[in-house]
Formats: C-alpha cells, sequence, structure tokens
C-alpha cells in the first residue's frame, strides 16, 4: 500500500480546492455549524451547486450527465469536501445516487439507464432501500415479500422496514421473491418499484432520539411493469450483493476524515472541562486516537483495492466492523466526559442519523448524547458486527461456516 497520490491526483485536488474557495463563505466552519433547517436548505442548494460544475456524479459516464472523471479524482474530490465541512451529495443521494445509479450502471439495460439516470441527477427520482423486512433482517435471504407476474406488470405483496427517507422517496428498490420454490437464496428478483400508487403505505418509525427517520412500507398489491426489473428475473441476490459494495465505496475515503473531526471535538471538550487530568479518561482518548488512525489506513488498503481492481470485495467488512466499534466506544467515552452534564440536553442534536455528527457541529450534551444513540446504532444497520465478522471469517479467512441455529 502506497498511501501517496499520484502528481495527476494532486493536480486534480488543487482544481478542487479552488472551487470551494471561491464558492464557500470565508469563515465557513462545516456544516454541522448551521441548525438543522439552514443545514437541510444549504445541502439542497450545494447539491444543485455541485451538479452545475459537474461534481456530483463525477465518476458517471459523460453520456448520462457525469463528468467521466478517474476513480481516484472521484476519491480526491470526496477527500476534500469531507475536509471542507460539505456534502459530496443530497440527502436522499446515498440511496439515489450511489446505489440506485450505481446499480443501473453495472446492471441497467440501456433503456433504463436514459429513463433513470437523467431523473436521478436532477433529483426528480428520489429513492429509498427495500431489503429488511420485520423477520428477516440479518438474514436477508429468507425474505417473504413476494412478486407476482401479471402481464406486463409484477404485483408486490409483502412489507419492508427500516426505511431511510422513506417518506421523501417517490421510489424504491425492492428485492423480492419470485419464485418461492427455489432455495432462499434463489428465486429472488430486484425491482425498481414508484412509490406513488394506491398498493404502497409508509408507516414513521420514532427512533430513540425523538426523530422519524425511520419507516415501514406495506406494499398491499403494489404494481411495477416489468420492465423495472434490474438483472435477471430471479437472480436478484446477486445484484443485491454488488449494491451492499456500493454502499461502502467513498467512505473509505470520508470515513477517516469525518470521524478524526469528531475525535478532535471530543478531544477540546475535555479539555475543556479540566477531563484530560483524569488518568484512565486520558488512557482512553490515547486508545480512540490510535484506533481513529487505524481507521485511516485500513481505508487506504481499501482504495488501493477499488483504484487497482475497480470493485470492492468481502475484505471490506472489516472496515465497517471496526469503524463501528470504534464510534461506539467514542460516543460512550464523550458521555463520561460530560458526566452529569450528559442529563440535561442542551443544544441541537446531531444533523446526521448516521455515523459522526458533520464537521463545525457544536460540542453539546444533545449532540453527544445523539451521536451515543448513532454509536449504538451503528454496530447494526449495514451488516451488524455480527455478520461482518461471519464475512471475514468465511469469505476472507475462509473457515468453516458458522453453524444454524435449529428452528423451533
Amino acid at each position: 500500500m502506497d498511501p501517496r497520490y499520484s502528481e495527476q491526483a494532486e493536480a486534480f485536488r488543487e482544481r478542487i480546492k479552488a472551487f470551494l474557495a471561491d464558492e464557500l463563505p470565508t469563515d465557513w466552519a462545516g456544516i454541522g455549524a448551521l441548525p438543522k433547517p439552514e443545514a437541510l436548505e444549504f445541502t439542497r442548494q450545494w447539491r444543485a451547486k455541485l451538479n452545475d460544475h459537474g461534481l456530483l456524479a463525477p465518476a458517471w459516464p459523460v453520456e448520462y450527465g457525469g463528468s467521466g472523471f478517474t476513480k481516484l479524482e472521484q476519491v480526491v474530490l470526496v477527500e476534500e469536501l469531507a475536509k471542507a465541512g460539505v456534502p459530496a451529495m443530497g440527502a436522499s443521494d446515498t440511496f439515489s445516487m450511489k446505489m440506485a445509479g450505481g446499480i443501473l450502471l453495472r446492471w441497467g439495460t440501456e433503456r433504463q439507464k436514459q429513463h433513470f439516470l437523467p431523473k436521478i441527477l436532477s433529483g426528480e427520482y428520489l429513492w429509498c432501500q427495500g431489503y429488511s423486512e420485520p423477520d428477516s433482517g440479518s438474514d436477508l435471504a429468507s425474505l417473504r415479500t413476494k412478486a407476482e407476474r401479471d402481464g406486463d406488470e409484477y404485483v408486490i405483496t409483502g412489507s419492508k422496514i427500516w426505511q431511510t427517507r422513506g417518506r421523501e422517496a417517490n421510489w424504491i428498490f425492492v428485492l423480492a421473491r419470485t419464485d418461492p420454490s427455489a432455495p432462499k437464496h434463489k428465486g429472488l428478483t430486484f425491482f425498481f418499484v414508484p412509490m406513488d400508487q394506491p398498493g404502497v403505505t409508509v408507516r414513521p418509525i420514532r427512533m430513540i432520539g425523538g426523530a422519524p427517520d425511520f419507516n415501514e412500507i406495506y406494499f398491499d398489491g403494489a404494481r411495477t411493469s416489468a420492465d423495472n426489473v434490474i438483472g435477471e428475473v430471479n437472480e436478484g441476490w446477486t445484484v443485491a450483493n454488488s449494491l451492499l459494495g456500493l454502499e461502502r465505496g467513498d467512505e473509505a475515503a470520508t470515513n477517516p476524515i469525518q470521524f478524526r473531526a469528531e475525535f478532535d471535538r471530543l478531544v477540546d471538550m475535555a479539555r475543556e472541562l479540566g477531563r484530560l487530568d483524569d488518568p484512565v479518561i486520558r488512557d482512553r482518548i490515547a486508545d480512540a486516537y490510535i484506533r481513529v488512525e487505524t481507521m485511516r489506513y485500513l481505508g487506504y488498503r481499501i482504495l488501493t483495492g477499488v483504484l487497482s481492481t475497480g470493485s470492492i470485495g468481502p475484505e471490506a467488512s472489516i472496515s465497517k466492523l471496526q469503524w463501528s466499534e470504534y464510534h461506539r466506544d467514542v460516543t460512550r467515552l464523550a458521555i463520561d466526559v460530560l458526566g452529569p452534564d450528559a442529563m440535561v440536553l442542551e443544544g441541537r442534536p446531531p444533523i446526521r442519523g448516521y455515523r459522526a455528527d458533520d464537521p463545525g457541529a457544536p460540542n453539546s450534551s444533545a449532540s453527544w448524547v445523539g451521536a451515543l444513540y448513532n454509536g449504538v446504532a451503528d454496530t447494526i444497520y449495514a451488516g451488524t458486527s455480527q455478520i461482518q465478522r461471519n464475512i471475514l471469517g468465511e469469505r476472507v479467512l475462509g473457515l468453516p461456516r458458522e453453524p444454524l441455529s435449529p428452528r423451533p
């Protein structure tokens, strides 16, 4: 692994720095310093600005509205945006741009690409994810939502849960069972499904911090065109697995920056509160520093593999396992640094509902308690820590599969 960038990449970095210097105020402290309504409005305007400058879909082919940048240039771009404390996408674009767009580029027909990609780029189509079900979370292949062919359409019945931004979305990508007689990993198909129809109901789920960020979505005879099958019928498991890799692409570059900014904020708070004199707190801060720096080099290793092969292998699970358990522990440390002050929530909660709060966020009890809630969830969403360990053991180290527990 060589952490140095090429001269061409560094020249591109200077171009992005110049763009940021031109477009951001001189006193810019990061989007985390804004109140939530202002941060949301800034994100909306910033997304449009990125699109106008060809920086919203940097690695998409030019014929689909992208800029055709190299993967390394895309990494440099998201690094500099993260350092500047500005988003690389819109509020729904993890699902719209990264996931739905990425799946289309890999698996979509030319007709699907021509129809969907411009509408994703413009923001006309907003997406959410339809994978987990109330009884099928970590064991996703046991899902029960079914799709039955009816002429030129499929009729979908069932439910999905934990849909982030499901109330704002007008499309959802859904993994559904099309052949109930096949083994559970077979007989699944990947669909694009319009949300604005009578057969779709969205129910908000209020989180422990009070925000209704999650949703459960019910399908009662919802319909989608047979032209909206992505990949082959009954081969949706392969498509779904490739999407999970897209979810972890840019994170190798941005996670270390965001978590290091949060760590530095924690150290500042400990210093202000006089807690650095406590040897136990000091020792835990030293441990957190080691782990957040380890995250940076893990990110470099993953990026090296992505840039050389063009894809992310199962070894990327070590990064998700490492950052999620780090964040769970460092947010607990922050609460211990706050001490009794953590019992009275003051200030604003985190703007982001996952991972570290945005750069520039204030040191307040509400901010850190909200981060603690996020830290607990970090080890669950996008694959639990137990699932990540199974992937690493079985698919990277070649260990025997974990025995299945007998069903009652």
